[in-house]
């Protein structure tokens, strides 16, 4: 596969750059840049004071119509300017990357991207190599980790990319799940109140920014939860059942995971603190245009409570939808596939129907349609076939598929994660002035969803990284580490 091709930056524009530092005249602040000699040192394509992107098909994230022949031009770790090719001036020795025939989005903001692995046969693993290294190879340049497995080696990981050691996104930090009695053991069984405020207070210190509610949390300890959250800074998500979505809505929940299959509003079977068990079955058969579901909307969207699709992750659970994305096979260890193979192959026998996932589909497309705040994540956890990095992608073609305009998924891919994380000042838009988080894909991405798979660089702070050796260093290694 051939590489864009970029012409160096000269001396002479290093040269000037120092001499506006020297003179003291603004300049953007310098990006940071990837260690010497570090693993992430060693993905970087692009690294110079000012890169120009050029001839570009843009997808910018703000949701406006897709725009052609575009320039983009970085300078230090920001976005500088971006317009038609004949009316932006290119810097004098910019690094000129001509990219005709290719699509720039923003990098992608994952709101549901955990840095473990479940997959079939009963695995579940700490991501330490592969995970980070598929967010970045696939454009997902930020992640909130909702929910971990090994808070302290996901802080750990968070401080080595950002002192320049590790390649991966910027991570934002979920504390270990809440819930009730009855739910995995590696999460916090509250018992009551107290116990959910000290939790709480003990993780604002850690550094967590989020908490993840998970299925068995009573509204009593989500209550408490919640306020001892908003009084130390931090938001409260939610993987629901026992609660209701309009009923953490009251609470003062910030985000709700999931979409349709984990809300129980529509549930006939519902009782307090209860998770019923035909949630599947009502999405299956809710009017997502019908007064319960624009209820649930309304007091959503009244509140500014987000909602996050991770569409990817429940398709795998659906009769008839074969694994479609061949790299997803090649990255996982041989065991784990032949693992995660035998599993598709029962769920395509005896999985759900197609009706529900449908169904969930509309019903985020309703949500968004009505004013709602949609964002996305892949959700890494099931039976293994949804990976990070690629099961974002995937997502798009999802969105595609439901009825979202291409301009529409990657608004909800990249700005309205950043609204969600509170970044979207600096983050989820290709708009001068915010940071140069950039995803460069070979193909037209309007014209043929799969162009999303079609990664060749992608920009963190405006250093470009490789995704081509990144995919290649994780094959055959997902479930292993």
């Amino acid at each position: 596969m051939s590489r864009p091709s970029v012409r160096p930056i000269t001396m002479r524009w290093l040269a000037i750059a120092g001499l506006l530092c020297t003179v003291g005249l603004t300049v953007p602040l310098a990006a940071q840049r990837p260690a010497s000699g570090s693993e992430a040192a060693s993905y970087v394509s692009i690294d110079a004071a000012v890169v120009a992107l050029q001839d570009v098909t843009l997808v910018d994230g703000t949701g406006g119509p897709v725009r052609r022949n575009q320039t983009v031009v970085l300078q230090g770790n920001r976005i500088a300017a971006v317009g038609a090719a004949d009316a932006v001036s290119v810097p004098e020795g910019a690094a000129v990357v001509e990219l005709s025939g290719h699509t720039v989005m923003p990098g992608m903001v994952g709101l549901h991207n955990h840095l473990f692995y479940m997959a079939a046969g009963g695995r579940m693993h700490p991501m330490s190599y592969t995970g980070q290294r598929l967010y970045l190879a696939s454009g997902v340049t930020t992640i909130r980790t909702t929910g971990s497995l090994a808070t302290y080696a996901e802080i750990n990981l968070k401080d080595e990319i950002e002192r320049g050691l590790q390649p991966g996104p910027r991570i934002h930090i979920t504390a270990p799940y809440m819930t009730g009695d009855e739910s995995i053991d590696i999460m916090t069984r509250f018992k009551n109140a107290d116990q959910a405020r000290r939790f709480v207070r003990y993780w604002a210190a850690e550094g967590a920014t989020w908490l993840k509610a998970y299925t068995t949390i009573r509204t009593e300890e989500l209550a408490a939860a919640i306020d001892e959250a908003h009084k130390s800074g931090l938001k409260v998500t939610g993987h629901l059942c026992s609660i209701s979505f309009k009923e953490a809505v009251q609470l003062g929940i910030d985000n709700i995971e999931h979409g349709l299959a984990t809300n129980s509003d529509y549930s006939a079977a519902k009782v307090k603190d209860q998770c019923p068990a035909d949630l599947w079955q009502t999405a299956t058969t809710v009017d997502v245009d019908g007064p319960e579901v624009q209820s649930t909307f309304e007091a959503m969207i009244d509140a500014e409570v987000a909602m996050t699709s991770t569409l990817a992750v429940y398709e795998l659970f659906v009769q008839g939808r074969p694994t479609r994305d061949r790299r997803t096979l090649d990255a996982m260890a041989p065991a784990v596939r032949e693992d995660y193979l035998a599993a598709k192959a029962e769920i395509d026998e005896i999985g759900r129907p197609e009706a529900g996932f449908l169904n969930a589909m509309a019903y985020e497309k309703a949500f968004h349609d009505a004013g709602g705040v949609l964002a996305a994540g892949v959700d890494p956890t099931g039976n293994g076939g949804a990976l990070p990095g690629y099961g974002d992608q995937r997502n798009y073609e999802l969105f595609v598929e439901a009825g979202f305009s291409p301009e529409e998924a990657v608004q909800v891919l990249s700005a309205n994660g950043a609204r969600v994380l509170g970044v979207f000042g600096d983050l989820g838009t290709v708009e001068a002035g915010k940071l140069a988080d950039l995803v460069v894909m070979r193909g037209d991405l309007t014209a043929e969803p799969s162009v999303i798979r079609n990664v060749t660089i992608v920009f963190k702070d405006g250093v470009g990284y490789d995704s081509a050796s990144m995919q290649a260093d994780v094959q055959g290694r997902v479930g292993i580490n």
